[in-house]
């Protein structure tokens, strides 16, 4: 729950303000003028400040001067009684997110307050030492509850032996879920080993996963362990599994029934103890039905299911997941980007991802190029996130 701090040396629009606020979920702190204001934020108490500009202490301009070289981050919405578009342009200049004029129309002040929210949530992405447990495996999963959702299945799936089958759009983060599952395991110190199956034609992915014997087909010179044998006690995760052949398929439910493998070519039964993780962004259902994807290996894999919803269905958790890009790329850039301007944060939040996580990754990175100072603007990121509008529904 964000903290409200509302500036006002009239109580009753402060007690209205408050009121609404209450009801929109938020805490509200008030204070009836510059210095009881000073106060309030030197405790850290305010997420969000609003602030009227005529007090009985000062103009509201000089807290919020104050406020734009001390603290930065500190979202304020100046409100007044007599504002102009000169007022207006010389707080927006001296560091306002918004401006408001009086009697405050409470749709715009609410989408004020919105939009100064997810910058919060932002800046605490980016401000907060990852949790202990997070931080073993480096993953974002977002404050949606489809997200809350993946999380919780993940901490109940990860100490188990159960196979784990991972579903969602191309982009969406499913092998970051493979890696957080396997990192929170009693696995975590063994090898995860990925493969994309739809990278490789038939025959060599069955070579990389069950190994071969020298000699068991043209170039095949020596004997080669397969992927399975590699990630021993560990965990394989097996991306696009949809694309795998109806025959690697039954070779592959096989190795899962007898924890067992045989290499291509090879008479010798090897055992294995593999946790397997799949992912697929087909349905996997409707591939049964057409005689494409085997019945019997769906259940072996989907002992444990993990929606993960597209990015456009969550656009909440953008802020959350632009903060943790930023983290990531301050380091390997060398660079000291703390938030995103306002009306980049906007366009990021209203643009559809059809590349889900892995384009906003992109995005962010892009903007982290051409950013030369703290702040990421709308002018840094791709024309296709800036020039775009929501999709017709």
């Amino acid at each position: 729950m964000l903290t409200i701090l509302i500036v006002d040396d009239e109580p009753t629009p402060r007690s209205f303000i408050k009121e609404i606020l209450a009801d929109q979920g938020y805490a509200t702190l008030e204070a009836e003028s510059i210095a009881s204001a000073h106060a309030q934020i030197d405790r850290g108490e305010a997420d969000i400040v609003l602030l009227d500009v005529m007090l009985p202490d000062g103009n509201g301009f000089l807290l919020l001067e104050r406020l734009a070289q001390e603290q930065p981050g500190l979202p304020v919405i100046v409100m007044t009684s007599f504002g102009d578009i000169d007022m207006a342009v010389e707080a927006m200049q001296t560091g306002a997110q918004d401006f408001l004029t009086k009697p405050i129309q409470m749709p715009r002040m609410l989408k004020a307050l919105k939009r100064a929210s997810q910058g919060v949530a932002l800046r605490r992405e980016l401000a907060h030492l990852r949790q202990a447990r997070r931080a073993e495996y480096d993953w974002v999963v977002g404050d949606t509850p489809a997200m809350k959702r993946v999380a919780e299945i993940v901490e109940r799936a990860a100490p188990t032996q159960a196979s784990v089958l991972i579903c969602g759009e191309s982009g969406s983060g499913k092998e970051v879920i493979a890696n957080a599952v396997h990192h929170l395991s009693s696995r975590r110190d063994k090898p995860f080993i990925a493969i994309n199956c739809a990278a490789l034609p038939d025959q060599l992915l069955e070579s990389e996963l069950f190994g071969h014997e020298a000699q068991a087909f043209t170039g095949a010179t020596k004997r080669k362990e397969g992927l399975i044998e590699v990630a021993e006690d560990g965990t394989l995760f097996l991306d696009e599994i949809a694309s795998m052949k109806p025959d690697l398929q039954a070779k592959l439910l096989r190795a899962i029934e007898e924890k067992a493998i045989r290499r291509v070519g090879g008479t010798t039964l090897i055992k294995t103890d593999v946790r397997l993780i799949a992912a697929s962004n087909r349905d996997l259902p409707k591939m049964i039905e057409a005689g494409t994807f085997r019945e019997d290996l769906y259940w072996r894999l989907k002992v444990i299911t993990i929606e993960l919803p597209p990015l456009r269905d969550r656009r909440e958790d953008v802020p959350t997941l632009a903060g943790a890009f930023i983290k990531k790329f301050n380091s390997e850039m060398g660079k000291h980007v703390t938030s995103i301007h306002p009306r980049a944060l906007e366009a990021l939040q209203a643009y559809h991802w059809p590349g889900n996580i892995r384009q906003l990754r992109s995005a962010i990175e892009n903007g982290m190029l051409f950013c030369d100072d703290d702040e990421i603007q709308i002018g840094h990121l791709p024309n296709e996130v800036t020039l775009s509008r929501l999709p017709k529904s």
